[in-house]
């Protein structure tokens, strides 16, 4: 059973719960004039995932709403939404690519989005000139059927940013990176992983992806679980869920489908068997990352507790 940590639902449900009340005890009035207005709902709107800038300056995964699942159309209304002053910009984020950057063409094939921005996209900040890249790749690469992003600059492949002179490979996936961090003793045998954290606006929480880059020869899934388990630092405002006793026993990767076996702190309540929700969303969102999956099949001490499929993990 999943439990949520947070009671936001329940402080709606109960806020709603209170207005009807007051609107049946209120007094009737015959001049009262009651308006009625139909309101028509577009369902083709749906929620899909976005990388943007949080107040930290890390790039974060939110959703914003989209009207179309055709992977041109929604690459290029994701892409409108990063450049700053979107209004469908959720409060607490901001689009990264600076506010005069037209996107002066933009195509899809065979899984890869080929975009050509004007020269503005470059007028950023140096310490956000890597973070730019990571947005829109990994925005463009949470639509389904794309892969792969090549990014051109006034006609031209953009393969070097011009002030921290990263070199860019033509083609960019997210073995690009996010957040990077790097814990390194050697330049051999190093591993990148990226882990999902959470992070915070008012009463909401969101997921931060963070590539770690360490000297570590054991299986990624061992390293987000140790990773995603330390104890919480009072320095960063990225935080888990997960119990720090928590320990993977075991994982099995067959086909699609990765299959981790926890001891029971996995449970935020054992006696019940509920695992935070918080705790299923990192550890999918981190696995769909790092492995070609579509399912997490959780167990704690053989038994069996709860599917995910990645491709619906909530991004908050």
């Amino acid at each position: 059973m999943l439990k949520r940590l947070s009671i936001r639902k329940f402080l709606l449900a109960s806020a709603a719960l209170f207005a009807m009340t007051l609107i049946y005890i209120m007094p009737s009035n015959n001049k009262l004039d009651v308006q009625t207005e139909l309101q028509y709902v577009d369902s083709s709107v749906t929620e899909s995932p976005i990388y943007l800038l949080d107040k930290n300056n890390y790039i974060a995964l939110t959703n914003v709403p989209t009207t179309t699942n055709d992977p041109l159309n929604k690459a290029r209304e994701l892409l409108k939404i990063l450049i700053e002053g979107s209004s469908k910009v959720p409060s607490g984020f901001k689009g990264i690519i600076p506010s005069d950057t037209e996107i002066l063409n933009i195509n899809y094939e065979e899984g890869i989005i080929k975009v050509d921005f004007s020269k503005e996209i470059l007028n950023i900040k140096k310490d956000l000139e890597e973070k730019l890249i990571e947005s829109i790749v990994y925005t463009i690469t949470s639509i389904e059927d794309v892969s792969k992003v090549i990014i051109y600059v006034e006609g031209d492949i953009l393969t070097k940013l011009p002030q921290t002179k990263i070199n860019l490979p033509s083609t960019l996936d997210r073995s690009f990176g996010i957040n990077k961090e790097f814990d390194l003793t050697s330049t051999k045998d190093i591993t990148d992983v990226t882990i999902y954290y959470i992070n915070q606006i008012n009463e909401n929480y969101y997921y931060v992806p963070v590539t770690k880059y360490l000297n570590d020869s054991r299986d990624k899934i061992s390293i987000v679980i140790d990773e995603l388990s330390k104890k919480f630092d009072p320095s960063t405002s990225l935080k888990s869920f997960l119990n720090s006793e928590t320990k993977l026993v075991s994982s099995n990767l067959d086909g699609k489908v990765l299959s981790l076996d926890f001891n029971n702190y996995l449970f935020d309540d054992v006696t019940q068997k509920d695992v935070l929700e918080e705790v299923i969303y990192t550890i999918s969102l981190s696995a769909k990352d790092n492995y070609d999956i579509d399912e997490v099949v959780f167990n704690v001490e053989n038994e069996e507790i709860y599917k995910m499929d990645v491709k619906k993990v909530p991004s908050n």
